[in-house]
C-alpha cells in the first residue's frame, strides 16, 4: 500500500526558512523604497577645521586595513618630547647640580665645600668616563637599545633656569608605546628623593637610576684603585673590590642601601622598600696619564671605574640618593629604611671602613674631632697633641718594658749555661725539649716574663693601625695643610717624613738597651728595623707619618730620662760587660 503524505506532517525548518526568506525580501524593498521616496534628514553644519587639522586629514587618512590594525594593537600614548636641549640648575648650600633634558641625567654635580687640586671647587662628574659610560641619573635596563632610546630623548620638564631647593623637578617622556616620568624632590641636604616610572607596551620596564662611571676627585691611578661598590643586606655589610665586580651583575634585595664609592665619596641608594630592590653592578675602564701632573700621551695607563644601578623590581622606583662626602657627622644623619627583621634604626656611618679596630679609630676618631673644633684648629697639630697623650698613657707599660728587659739580661749568662749544656743534641733530639723546660723554669724563678719586652709594641700596633685606617679614610683630612705639607691625606711628594721616620727610629733604637741579643744581630736590627719602616711608610699618608715620628721622638725622649736612672744605668753596665766580653772572645 503507498504511504501517503499529509502536508500538516511535513517538517517544520521547511516552513520556517520560507518565513525568513520572505521576511528578508520583505525589509531589503521597504528600506528601498523609505530611502527613496520617504522623508530627508537635514544636513549637519560641517565643524570648522584649522588648518593644521586639514593639513593633518589629507594627508593621513587611514585606510581600511590601517583602520583593523589600530583596533586590534594597543593604544599608542601621545606623543610628549621637547623640541630642543636645555639646562636646569637646582642649588642649595652644598651644591649646584646641572640636569640636561636630554636623557633627564646631570652633567655636573658641584659640591661647594670642597675643592679638586687646583683648587676649584668639586664636580663629582667624572667628565671622561660620564661621556663614554653614562652621565649620573641616567637610567639602567638590561635592554640595550631601550637604555640608549631613554637616556637620549628630549624630556619635557616642569623647570626651566636655575632654581633654589626645596623644589621638585619632573622630566617626562611619551612616544609610541613608550612613557617615562622621573621625578627628583631636592632639600637642604645632600639626600635626593627619585620616582621612576617606565612603561612599554601597557607594561611597566624596569628601569634602574645609575651612577655609572666613578667620581670626579680621582685623577690617579692610585685614587681609582680605592674604588669599591658596597652594599647592606641587612645583616652584614659587602664591600665589592675592583676585581670583584663584573659589569651587569645582579644583586637581588634585601637592600638597606647600596653604590659606588671611593675614598672620600660616595653615591649611596637607600631604596624605599629593601625587600623589592635589585643593585646592578657596573665596571667599565679608561685611559689616563700616568702622572697628572706632567701628562704625556704616550704615557698613559688604563684604570677601572666602578658603577651601580638601583631599582624596584616591580618597575616603580622610589627612593633617596646620598651623592657626597663620606664625612661622619653627616652620615650619621641619614638612615635607611629597615629591612624586613630589622628592629633598630641605622645610619650611613658604616661607610666608612676602618677595618678591624674600628673598635679603636672611631672613638680616636671622634677625639681628633673635637680636639679640632674645641681647642687646636689644625689638623696635624691636633693629631700631635693626641700622640703625646697616648704615649703618656703608655709610660707605665714602657716602664715594665724595661725592668722586664733588665731582668732578662741578668740572667741571659745562666740561659747562655743551659743551651751549652745542651749544643751537642740535634734540633729533632727530643732532649731538647728539657733545654726549654730548663729555661723556663729559670725564668719563671727570676721573675721574667718573656713578652714583657714586646708589651709596649703589641699594645702600640692597634694605635698604629687605627690610626692608618682613620687617616686614611676620612674626608676632614683630605687636603688638611700641616707645616709644608698641603694634604696630610696624601703621601708626603718630598719624603722627607719617611726619612724623618727612619732617623728617629734608628736613634731610638741605639738608644734602647736590650736583653739577651747578641751585639751583632742588635747591630744589623738597628740598621736593618729602621729601613724597613721608611719603605713601609714612604707612601703611607703624611698623616701617619707624623704620628709616627712624633711617637718615635716621645720615645726617644721617654729612653733618654730612664736610661739616667738606676734601673737604666744597671742595664748599661750589663750590655757593655757582655759586649767586652764578646770582643775579647774574638780576640
Amino acid at each position: 500500500m503507498p504511504e501517503y503524505h499529509s502536508p500538516n506532517q511535513e517538517p517544520a525548518s521547511s516552513r520556517m526558512m520560507l518565513v525568513i526568506l520572505f521576511t528578508f525580501i520583505f525589509l531589503i524593498g521597504f528600506q528601498f523604497i523609505y530611502s527613496k521616496y520617504g522623508p530627508k534628514k537635514p544636513a549637519e553644519p560641517a565643524q570648522q577645521q584649522s588648518p593644521q587639522q586639514q593639513q593633518a586629514a589629507a594627508t593621513s587618512a587611514p585606510s581600511v586595513a590601517a583602520s583593523v590594525a589600530a583596533t586590534s594593537a594597543p593604544a599608542a600614548i601621545g606623543t610628549k618630547q621637547a623640541s630642543s636641549e636645555s639646562q636646569i640648575v637646582i642649588e642649595n648650600g652644598l651644591y649646584k647640580i646641572t640636569f640636561s633634558n636630554r636623557g633627564a641625567q646631570v652633567k655636573s654635580w658641584i659640591l661647594k665645600n670642597y675643592h679638586n687640586e687646583n683648587g676649584q671647587p668639586l664636580d663629582l662628574v667624572n667628565e671622561k668616563a660620564a661621556a663614554q659610560y653614562g652621565y649620573p641619573l641616567s637610567l639602567f635596563t638590561y635592554d640595550q637599545a631601550l637604555k640608549d632610546k631613554l637616556n637620549s630623548a628630549l624630556y619635557v620638564t616642569n623647570l626651566q633656569g636655575t632654581q633654589q631647593a626645596p623644589t621638585d623637578i619632573t622630566f617626562e617622556y611619551a612616544e609610541g608605546s613608550l612613557s617615562v616620568r622621573k621625578t627628583f624632590h631636592f632639600d637642604d641636604s645632600y639626600v635626593v628623593g627619585a620616582d621612576i616610572e617606565v612603561a612599554q607596551n601597557g607594561s611597566a620596564v624596569q628601569a634602574f637610576p645609575a651612577w655609572p662611571a666613578g667620581f670626579g676627585d680621582t685623577n690617579t691611578p692610585a685614587l681609582y684603585a680605592t674604588s669599591t661598590i658596597d652594599y647592606d643586606n641587612g645583616n652584614s655589610i659587602d664591600r665589592l673590590a675592583i676585581k670583584k665586580v663584573s659589569g651587569g651583575a645582579t644583586y637581588r634585595g634585601p637592600l638597606a642601601w647600596a653604590g659606588p664609592v671611593d675614598q672620600y665619596f660616595a653615591a649611596i641608594f637607600l631604596p624605599d622598600d629593601p625587600s623589592n630592590a635589585a643593585l646592578v653592578t657596573l665596571h667599565n675602564t679608561i685611559q689616563i696619564p700616568k702622572n697628572p701632573e706632567k701628562p704625556e700621551a704616550n704615557d698613559v695607563v688604563s684604570v677601572s671605574v666602578l658603577g651601580g644601578a638601583v631599582g624596584n623590581l616591580d618597575g616603580h622606583t622610589r627612593e633617596r640618593i646620598f651623592i657626597g662626602p663620606k664625612a661622619l657627622n653627616v652620615l650619621s644623619t641619614i638612615h635607611p629604611a629597615l629591612v624586613p627583621g630589622q628592629t633598630e634604626a641605622t645610619d650611613l656611618r658604616r661607610i666608612v671602613d676602618f677595618g678591624w679596630f674600628s673598635f679603636i679609630a672611631r672613638p680616636l676618631f671622634a677625639w681628633l674631632r673635637w680636639t679640632h673644633v674645641h681647642m687646636i684648629s689644625n689638623w696635624g697639630w691636633a693629631i700631635v697633641f693626641l700622640t703625646v697623650i697616648i704615649n703618656v698613657a703608655l709610660l707605665p707599660l714602657r716602664i715594665t718594658s724595661m725592668k722586664s728587659a733588665l731582668k732578662t739580661q741578668k740572667v741571659q749568662p745562666q740561659i747562655n749555661a743551659i743551651k751549652e749544656k745542651y749544643k751537642k743534641y740535634s734540633m729533632r733530639d727530643p732532649r731538647r725539649q728539657e733545654m726549654n723546660q730548663e729555661i723556663a723554669a729559670l725564668m719563671k724563678t727570676e721573675g721574667v716574663n718573656p713578652a714583657g719586652g714586646c708589651l709596649p709594641l703589641l699594645i702600640q700596633m692597634p694605635f698604629l693601625f687605627a690610626f692608618y685606617r682613620l687617616l686614611g679614610n676620612t674626608i676632614e683630612l683630605r687636603q688638611a695643610p700641616f707645616l709644608y705639607l698641603k694634604d696630610l691625606s696624601a703621601a708626603d711628594p718630598t719624603h722627607i717624613m719617611p726619612i724623618l721616620i727612619i732617623l728617629t727610629t734608628f736613634v731610638t733604637q741605639k738608644m734602647t738597651p736590650t736583653g739577651g741579643m747578641d751585639p751583632q744581630q742588635q747591630k744589623m736590627m738597628n740598621l736593618m728595623m729602621p729601613v724597613m719602616l721608611g719603605l713601609i711608610s714612604w707612601n703611607l699618608s703624611s698623616g701617619l707619618c707624623v704620628y709616627w715620628i712624633v711617637s718615635n721622638i716621645i720615645a726617644m725622649l721617654m729612653q733618654l730620662g730612664m736610661n739616667r736612672t738606676s734601673m737604666g744605668q744597671e742595664m748599661k753596665q750589663i750590655a757593655e760587660k757582655r759586649a767586652r766580653k764578646a770582643a775579647l772572645k774574638k780576640a
